[in-house]
């Protein structure tokens, strides 16, 4: 079977590659996204034009959602098949799709990322609390003002008030990110580091890094690192990319309908904020506890994947 383009390829040039990848898949994609957004809303030039300056905020939010669909696919999902199709005579098998899990792992990490909330909660109360000297007043300024925008982006895409809307935020925003992002963070550029260091750790700490520079929000990084690492232990210590790709998937389903039923009435609004206030302190070590203890059960599988990854 002929081998992918780059296969065997030094580290630092299949990291280029990859950017590349992204690079061009995302600003196709956009394109033909931005081309579809007339014909399928029934725009002309003149009124799209006017929808991006302010105008009808509803229909410009319907715009976005849209966008938004093609904007996980061209950066995450296309890129990581071409780039591995690139890297590997077996895209499938190189991305570490084939690789199945027992119900038993899934039903761990379904309890280990809600046991996680309180903690995630926690680690991002802290995050917030990061002052920056006098000096940087102006970076700080500028990351909060940053953060308030992605937080109001966030409130509009989650403002729904039926389940069709639920569903559709379900799909947008936690499954595509899910399997795109896992399959580049943790398909591609954890392979790329563990070649490049020769070490799964760091190849686990540097893509969950990564994976948090990406979403470009200082004041909830911290959390992010520390999922990213968690997903990528959780694919290591499985051998499979379906276990992280569902974590994730989890997580983010779990603020989407959390928000929903906020919206609705149905949960108190304090579920969002569980374990960021110092009354929840017996929870947060109830409920770490809870983690470091399947986290624990899981890297016992060590041995049996260890092969697959190095």
């Amino acid at each position: 079977m002929q081998r992918g383009l780059f296969a065997g390829s030094p580290p630092f040039t299949m990291l280029i590659m990859l950017a590349f990848t992204m690079v061009a898949c995302y600003s196709f994609i956009m394109l033909v996204g931005m081309l579809l957004v007339p014909p399928v809303f029934g725009l002309s030039i003149d009124e799209l034009m006017n929808i991006f300056n302010g105008a009808n905020a509803a229909q410009r939010l319907n715009v976005m959602r849209f966008l938004q669909i093609f904007d996980s696919i061209g950066r995450f999902v296309l890129p990581s098949f071409l780039a591995a199709y690139l890297f590997s005579s077996n895209t499938i098998n190189y991305l570490g799709l084939r690789q199945g899990a027992s119900v038993k792992w899934f039903a761990a990490a379904l309890l280990l990322m809600f046991a996680a909330i309180p903690l995630i909660n926690m680690l991002v109360a802290l995050n917030e609390m990061i002052v920056f000297p006098e000096s940087l007043a102006w970076l700080e300024q500028r990351l909060k003002n940053s953060e308030d925008n992605a937080r109001q982006m966030t409130h509009l895409f989650l403002n729904v008030d039926n389940a069709g809307g639920l569903i559709f935020n379900i799909f947008m925003m936690a499954m595509l990110p899910a399997i795109g992002e896992e399959l580049i963070f943790r398909g591609l550029l954890h392979k790329i580091f563990v070649k490049w260091s020769g070490s799964i750790h760091i190849a686990v700490i540097v893509t969950g890094f990564l994976f948090s520079l990406m979403h470009l929000q200082f004041y909830g990084f911290f959390p992010r690192w520390a999922l990213g690492v968690m997903f990528g232990y959780l694919m290591v210590w499985s051998g499979t990319i379906w276990l992280p790709i569902f974590a994730h998937f989890v997580n983010n389903a779990a603020v989407i309908c959390f928000s929903y039923f906020i919206h609705k009435g149905t949960i108190s609004e304090k579920i969002e904020t569980f374990g960021a206030n110092p009354a929840d302190i017996f929870a947060i070590i109830a409920t770490t506890a809870v983690c470091a203890a399947l986290l624990w059960i899981m890297s016992q599988k060590w041995a049996k994947y260890k092969e697959k990854f190095c």
